[in-house]
């Protein structure tokens, strides 16, 4: 379905959704590397709330690798490639089938609690202005959900979209200083002020469906006072001032955007590396509300 096609989509009433996720990462070197370690976050778990990965494919473009899979401390699935040589060029393909269904929140069991979801981290690590801005909205008295949604509307007006002034390392008393910044950066400052209000939070990596880029958003986890010692984490999106919907695909969560770099890893070679990338969301089903 083409860009157009679904921005038209009345998401609202979407009942499930099903995309294809295609990416390519090509590094070219200038000469030989050696001793290539390559770290890929880019496959969802199998489950992930209403998200189900149907089908999954990793391939690498280069003989005599080693490609190791695990899960990470926050549930993610980490792909390490190791390579002894890489003559020119290495290139890692994705092609991911994902099925969304609607009213299934992201329940998660008893003991969901983790210390890095209420703990700062280098990214997030609040400064005089995100303090000050915690207070104000803890003062208004909203709690819970009604808290993150004041938190997701000042920091959308707080910030104007501009790419190319920050960058992965960027935290998120810098993107507020300056005022500008990409949906990283967003997200930091609300999981900054999130955080300091007492509010678990964890960032999130994925695809908006319709976007050019990938995506990242937050999730505050909630409990369901409901006796059942379960939570549900709720998406926000404080780039476009809403919650997320069908019309997101989660690839990773963890504190940050450090956590869940989709690619990253280190070589051996004198000539730096240069990195060709590719990406692509295409809903390739919806059932909507009859």
């Amino acid at each position: 379905m083409g860009v157009t096609a679904v921005q038209s989509v009345d998401w609202a009433s979407a009942r499930r959704a099903s995309y294809l996720v295609s990416q390519t990462f090509r590094y070219e070197y200038p000469e030989p590397a050696s001793n290539l370690k390559h770290r890929l976050v880019v496959i969802p778990p199998e489950r992930f709330g209403d998200q189900r990965r149907l089908r999954h494919r990793l391939t690498v473009g280069l003989e005599d690798v080693r490609v190791v899979d695990r899960a990470d401390r926050f549930g993610n699935r980490v792909y390490e490639v190791f390579a002894p040589r890489v003559p020119s060029a290495i290139e890692f393909t994705v092609e991911i089938t994902i099925e969304r269904h609607a009213a299934e929140p992201n329940r998660l069991p008893a003991g969901w609690i983790a210390p890095y979801l209420l703990e700062t981290s280098k990214l997030t690590a609040p400064d005089a202005r995100l303090s000050m801005a915690a207070e104000k909205l803890a003062a208004s008295g909203a709690t819970g959900l009604d808290l993150a949604d004041q938190i997701n509307d000042w920091v959308y007006q707080s910030m104007t979209y501009r790419a190319g002034v920050t960058g992965v390392r960027t935290t998120a008393a810098e993107a507020l200083e300056l005022g500008v910044g990409v949906c990283q950066d967003y997200s930091h400052v609300m999981l900054a002020i999130c955080r300091a209000c007492g509010l678990p939070s964890r960032y999130v990596s994925g695809h908006l469906i319709g976007q050019g880029g990938t995506h990242a958003w937050v999730e505050v986890v909630l409990p369901t006072d409901d006796g059942t010692g379960d939570a549900i984490a709720w998406a926000f999106d404080p780039t476009h001032a809403g919650r997320g919907g069908l019309g997101y695909v989660t690839i990773a969560v963890g504190r940050d955007y450090s956590d869940v770099a989709p690619t990253s890893g280190t070589y051996l070679s004198r000539g730096a590396g240069n990195l060709i990338s590719h990406r692509s969301v295409t809903l390739t089903e919806l059932e909507l509300e009859p």
